[in-house]
């Protein structure tokens, strides 16, 4: 069946080329000429989806098999939904559109916790029952990976199967025991067993369990001895031998990235506390620099984009970042595109390749100190002092910006009203650090101080701590923007919906019992959690009340080491003894060495892969 869409329907409703697909590179096969048909699904407006780089990556991956087509579908806006509903139209993908209903697996990328009840959503709007239990042979199979499924747990009612990890290698071991299973006849069970058989991949359904009445976990089993006890994350070894896309597609409407993207590496050297990217995507591996300049080179010939941005947790961290961007500048100079470099830390920030990077454009600077005093910074390992940050800031200033963001969090653990008061003394500073530099360059600096709300996230050394409860935090936030008021106009202070904030901390560390809440919220209307336009608080907490469970009991409540946490079936790699070791050393502000000074024994040795194969090879060398 393929949905027909009328220009009509279409002038209703707000950008529609969000939902007519046919953009530049986009992949065309024969349905009826593959084997399978993989729908990934991201579940939030187009603009966001099509700024992913694990969608691009896995589209490429996939459709590169001539057996396969991978398609894309994204959540529909709140008025195309409308008219798809009033009309009976079901969710399709881009592509064919093809209902979802009609694929053989449907892939959702779990990127953020506040999108879970988009899944419940455009599963129902593709015609495909929302409760796993509910599924038969005739529906497709549903799956969800990303950086979220490390705690699959909330969502366990839903998803028939999660992947752990990167998926570059593991969905071609998916496929094609999709592939045997379905030449096989057997029934829908069999392929979930089959299916559970491979390394990263967990299917909640052959797990129990078993709770406390107190509402804490007693243990998590397997029900049967052909599934593991603990599922362990799959890691790409080497990155320059797994496929990355050059011809992306190119939408026809601006999206939230809209540029090329290069990734240079995956992971992070530096261990800070409370970021849980820095743990599961342990251990750092990087791309070669030839290899990088072989796909730079070839995005801008197949796409037409006039702007590259690397890709990593921490970009001046990348080992080989002077001269390779002194080559891929040669490039980039000649072709008129412009380079952007997030992720700089302000302590090796080069104010020299920053001028290089920006003479096509010369855009605003970002740098996150993360707390406000040197004492919190410590608590965190963030590894930077003040000076670091005035001394980065001055040379951006005296080489022509005049635009600074400043990101930071509030209520990190052992935090005070002190450490507070600092956000708004560093930011004014500052201001008056830079005011004759600035002024010479005949202009003033403009900051932008924004702050977070501090959420506690599954393998990390603060997963066991509790969230400032709301109330706290919107003290703070009040107290920092009077704070700053009172002292200066020049800087521009932003801050997050701490009660969207709750609700992700709820959803990060959540078990398999909040399956009933999310279902109940959604029933209610819940969608778009994550854009406060379309948040409501109120409704949540009523499901919480109807399910008979307290949110606070998630977000709020410190869990004690030796508690058993939903996602203790999980190996990331990174050991709990490290994690307990790391927020013990938290209170004490002691800092922990970054992974290139040394190996500090996180446990990610164990995949024997970059920069932890690396310096323990070094170390048996140095042994012998």
């Amino acid at each position: 069946m393929r949905v027909k869409l009328d220009d009509k329907l279409l002038l209703q409703i707000e950008k529609p080329a969000k939902y007519t697909g046919n953009e530049w590179n986009m992949v065309r096969k024969d349905p009826d000429a593959v084997q399978v048909r993989f729908a990934f699904a991201f579940p939030d407006d187009y603009e966001i989806g099509m700024s992913h780089l694990g969608m691009k990556i896995l589209y490429h991956t996939m459709n590169k098999r001539e057996d396969t087509y991978c398609e894309r579908v994204f959540a529909p806006w709140v008025d195309m939904e409308r008219l798809m509903r009033e009309r009976g139209i079901p969710l399709y993908a881009l592509e064919t559109y093809t209902p979802l209903s009609e694929f053989d697996i449907i892939g959702f990328t779990l990127q953020y916790e506040m999108s879970y009840t988009n899944i419940l959503n455009m599963l129902d709007l593709g015609g495909v029952p929302v409760l796993a239990k509910d599924r038969d042979e005739s529906h497709p199979f549903v799956c969800a990976g990303g950086p979220c499924a490390v705690n699959p747990e909330p969502l366990a009612d839903f998803i028939d199967f999660f992947v752990i990890g990167e998926g570059e290698e593991v969905i071609h071991e998916i496929i094609d025991a999709y592939k045997e299973w379905k030449s096989s006849g057997g029934n829908r069970a069999a392929f979930l067993e089959q299916v559970a058989g491979i390394e990263g991949v967990y299917v909640p359904s052959l797990y129990e369990v078993i709770y406390y009445d107190d509402g804490t976990i007693l243990d998590i089993l397997p029900k049967s001895e052909k599934v593991p006890d603990v599922v362990r994350r799959r890691v790409v070894r080497d990155l320059d031998q797994v496929d990355f896309p050059d011809d992306i597609i190119v939408p026809y409407i601006g999206t939230v990235h809209d540029r090329i993207m290069l990734e240079l590496f995956r992971g992070c050297i530096r261990g800070c506390r409370f970021c849980q990217a820095g743990f599961i995507y342990r251990p750092v591996r990087e791309r070669s620099p030839e290899k990088l300049n072989e796909l730079a080179r070839s995005s801008v010939r197949k796409t037409g984009y006039e702007e590259i941005s690397l890709v990593s947790l921490s970009t001046s961290d990348y080992s080989a970042l002077p001269a390779f961007c002194d080559e891929l500048l040669a490039f980039t100079e000649k072709e008129h595109v412009n380079l952007s470099l997030p992720s700089l830390r302000v302590d090796n920030f080069s104010l020299g390749l920053m001028e290089r990077a920006s003479k096509v454009r010369k855009s605003g600077l970002t740098f996150a100190p993360e707390a406000g005093t040197q004492r919190l910074r410590d608590v965190i390992n963030k590894g930077v002092t003040d000076e670091d940050l005035k001394s980065s800031v001055q040379l951006a200033v005296a080489g022509g910006w005049n635009s600074v963001k400043l990101y930071f969090m509030l209520g990190l653990p052992t935090e005070t009203m002190e450490d507070v008061d600092g956000i708004a003394d560093m930011g004014i500073s500052l201001v008056e650090s830079c005011r004759g530099i600035a002024d010479k360059n005949g202009g003033s600096l403009q900051i932008t101080l924004s702050t977070s709300c501090f959420v506690p996230k599954p393998f990390t050394p603060f997963q066991w701590e509790p969230m400032d409860d709301i109330e706290t935090l919107t003290e703070k936030q009040h107290h920092l923007k009077d704070r700053i008021r009172r002292r200066t106009r020049k800087i521009v202070y932003h801050y997050h919906n701490p009660r969207i904030s709750h609700m992700e901390a709820v959803l990060a560390r959540g078990d398999r019992r909040l399956g009933k809440v999310i279902y109940t919220a959604w029933k209610m209307g819940a969608r778009f959690d994550g854009w406060d336009e379309h948040f409501s608080f109120e409704r949540w907490q009523e499901a919480f009340r109807a399910n008979g469970l307290d949110s606070a009991f998630y977000a709020n409540r410190r869990r004690d080491f030796s508690e058993v946490l939903p996602w203790d079936h999980i190996d990331i790699g990174v050991t709990k003894e490290f994690l307990i070791r790391e927020c013990r050393k938290a209170y004490e502000g002691d800092l922990t060495r970054n992974c290139a000074s040394g190996c500090s024994h996180c446990g990610a040795t164990v995949y024997g892969a970059g920069i932890c194969f690396k310096q323990k090879k070094n170390q048996d060398q140095a042994g012998g």
